[in-house]
């Protein structure tokens, strides 16, 4: 009574590789290694927060739809191609902003609460709770070798778990991603170099934005499993490639609070009815002028990669204090528990013990 209502609980784990073996292993994972599941939950939790405090000072177009997309991403090996004016035209055109409303139309399906998740947890915590409700009835002397209060400790760790990742509703569907990844680039545009935007797939097959479906290293396979529990594996990937998107938004969001159009010759024209006070004419332009309008002002453009980016020691360290503290403020009370259990047997009195003892 006390076992079963936790395997019932990790079949609400979140999952959705395409691979059933993946979505196997992942289950095994979690439960075997408590640490690391807690540990890519708090991570994807302060991602969240960190992405969200990052763009929180642009005043550009579709800054918030980009936060929201970005941290949708995070259980998907997200790939951002600076090259061709294709994230830069992403950003400023406004050809591009169906773009950024359809891909988190599209994007908006969720790991949510549902009566089975709701009647498992339920489950989990009335049997816990009878479990330590027996404990204290009847003879306390003659059960106390007997109760299963360790074994609950044990696993109550998956509870907040489970209930962490309904909260944050990964989107780690890979099916569903790559189908609104494809129809959102579909629909991207590219500065032309005469100033006609074009769409990108009349180029090449090349996306500003895309996640990467296949990867034939094996080294990269947990990065490329949409299963949340391997978010660990994306972190330093999916933070740089954020910080090139932040470059870009901070860039523009520069230009416009300094009243620069893309194109010099326009004159700038506040929108009065828009958030961000950015007028659609002022974000036309050639290919050289929407690159050069996504160079912050005053600096020079700069192709440097850095393999860290911002506050992530702190985020790695956070989130290890918190998936150390879930791990062994359930394992060790267990372990507590039982060791200061006495160990009572009972003396088998046989005719030669007996014979021995006279």
């Amino acid at each position: 009574s006390w076992l079963l209502p936790w395997f019932a609980l990790v079949s609400q784990l979140p999952f959705g590789s395409e691979d059933r073996l993946d979505n196997l292993t992942s289950m095994l994972l979690t439960v075997g290694s408590p640490t690391l599941a807690a540990y890519s939950l708090a991570l994807t939790v302060l991602n969240g927060r960190w992405i969200a405090r990052r763009f929180s000072s642009y005043k550009f177009p579709n800054t918030r739809l980009a936060v929201r997309i970005l941290s949708s991403l995070q259980q998907s090996s997200l790939r951002i191609n600076t090259q061709d004016s294709l994230l830069a035209s992403l950003v400023v055109l406004p050809q591009n902003d169906e773009w950024w409303s359809e891909l988190v139309s599209w994007l908006d399906f969720t790991h949510s609460w549902s009566i089975s998740a709701v009647v498992s947890i339920a489950w989990v915590i009335i049997a816990y709770v009878f479990t330590v409700i027996d404990s204290f009835t009847g003879n306390i002397s003659a059960t106390i070798d007997t109760n299963d209060e360790g074994v609950g400790l044990l696993w109550i760790w998956l509870l907040p778990v489970v209930i962490g990742w309904f909260q944050i509703s990964p989107k780690c569907d890979a099916k569903r991603i790559n189908e609104a990844m494809r129809r959102a680039n579909n629909t991207a545009y590219v500065a032309g170099a005469s100033g006609n935007p074009i769409l990108a797939i009349y180029l090449s097959q090349e996306q500003a934005i895309s996640v990467v479906e296949e990867v034939s290293d094996p080294l990269f396979h947990d990065e490329r499993c949409t299963v949340p529990i391997y978010n660990y594996a994306r972190f330093l990937s999916w933070v740089q490639s954020v910080e090139k998107v932040s470059e870009t938004f901070r860039a523009a969001s520069q230009h416009a609070h300094l009243h620069h159009s893309v194109d010099p010759s326009i004159e700038w024209e506040k929108e009065e009815n828009h958030t961000t006070g950015v007028n659609p004419k002022n974000r036309i332009g050639t290919r050289a002028q929407v690159n050069a309008y996504c160079v912050p002002h005053g600096e020079q453009s700069s192709d440097c990669k850095f393999m860290w980016g911002p506050n992530v020691f702190s985020r790695i360290f956070l989130a290890s204090l918190i998936a150390l503290a879930l791990q062994w403020g359930t394992t060790g009370a267990a372990v507590i528990a039982v060791w200061f259990t006495p160990t009572i047997g009972k003396v088998l009195y046989t005719p030669v013990i007996s014979a021995i003892s006279k």
